[in-house]
């Protein structure tokens, strides 16, 4: 098929090669052989009148022309797929579909369990991949990368609808026995201890710093820096530092880890847990399933949480001068 003389199976190869910046690994991607893929590319140079991938050294690199082509062709292509290739109907015991779901290592502790075990009493016989946090989550849904991201809604596009799936709030966890479990957890002893902290990879500065630094004036002390909510209660495990954590994580981590939970002596907003797809994809049958299984698994976790306040007397709250 061809539009303005461009036959637009050239765009798929084009897609592949931006994205793989090699013929042979665009080639494998596409299941034809590299004299395929390299034709292809010699007659997307002539249409484009632009050499599109150049070799510097051992790399190739994509030319400017090529990078304002490359969300542009991934665009159409997406728009096709998910316009005219999708399916009207989804089966989920006859489905060989594979969902893409962006999320973080604590929604896939908290969330994805109830989630999986849904699509399993339904006989779901596709497969769920779960791919890692990311810098910039919205542009792996904008390119078709992911089918869902399960993720704060201070962090979510402008541009795609989304659910509101849960609240969750946060808590201190601290070393059983250590000096900052003895005795209560205030303002004072939680900005002067040292601190735990999950930092999202591919970010220049913790959020919750800069959230917390902008409300109160202060900046924590951080002694230890990790790229996983998971990994936060055995960092803190056998120290004096704190890790302000997730509820729902820490009922599960003082299970398994010798950390105790303390309230939070600041004041942090609940966080709106969301689940947000591509604008593309509303009406697709797959992605109404998907949405309809989160909503019971956000039922089923809330209706098992346990209280989300442990015990004790909370701490004065105070707040930077204006």
């Amino acid at each position: 098929m061809r539009f303005n003389k461009l036959d637009l199976n050239l765009l798929v190869a084009l897609d592949a090669l931006l994205a793989e910046r090699s013929v042979t690994k665009a080639a494998n991607l596409l299941n034809l052989s590299p004299s395929a893929v390299s034709s292809a590319l010699g007659r997307l140079r002539e249409y484009f009148d632009d050499e599109l991938l150049l070799q510097i050294g051992r790399k190739m690199e994509i030319t400017p022309r090529a990078a304002g082509l490359q969300d542009i062709v991934r665009d159409v292509l997406l728009r096709i797929d998910c316009t005219i290739a999708v399916q009207p109907a989804f089966e989920p015991k006859a489905s060989d579909r594979v969902f893409r779901i962006f999320a973080s290592d604590y929604a896939q502790m908290v969330f994805a369990p109830f989630l999986l075990s849904l699509a399993t009493a339904a006989g779901f016989a596709g497969q769920f991949e779960f791919l890692p946090q990311v810098k910039d989550p919205q542009r792996e849904l904008e390119r078709g990368e992911a089918d869902l991201l399960v993720i704060p809604s201070s962090f979510m596009s402008q541009e795609h609808p989304h659910d509101v799936i849960y609240e969750e709030e946060f808590v201190c966890l601290v070393a059983s026995g250590s000096e900052m479990a003895t005795g209560e957890l205030t303002y004072d002893r939680y900005v002067n201890a040292k601190h735990v902290v999950m930092h999202p990879p591919g970010y220049q500065a913790d959020t919750f710093e800069g959230w917390f630094l902008k409300r109160y004036g202060l900046t924590r002390k951080i002694a230890v820096r990790t790229f996983g909510f998971g990994m936060l209660p055995a960092l803190v495990s056998g120290t004096n530092c704190i890790a302000t954590v997730h509820s729902r994580l820490a009922q599960r981590m003082v299970k398994t880890w010798p950390v105790e939970i303390r309230p939070t002596p600041v004041a942090i907003e609940r966080m709106k847990q969301c689940i947000q797809w591509h604008k593309y994809r509303v009406g697709d049958p797959g992605i109404e399933w998907l949405r309809q299984i989160s909503a019971s698994a956000s039922t089923q976790m809330g209706a098992l949480a346990l209280p989300t306040r442990p015990v004790g007397k909370p701490a004065r709250l105070r707040r930077a001068a204006p």
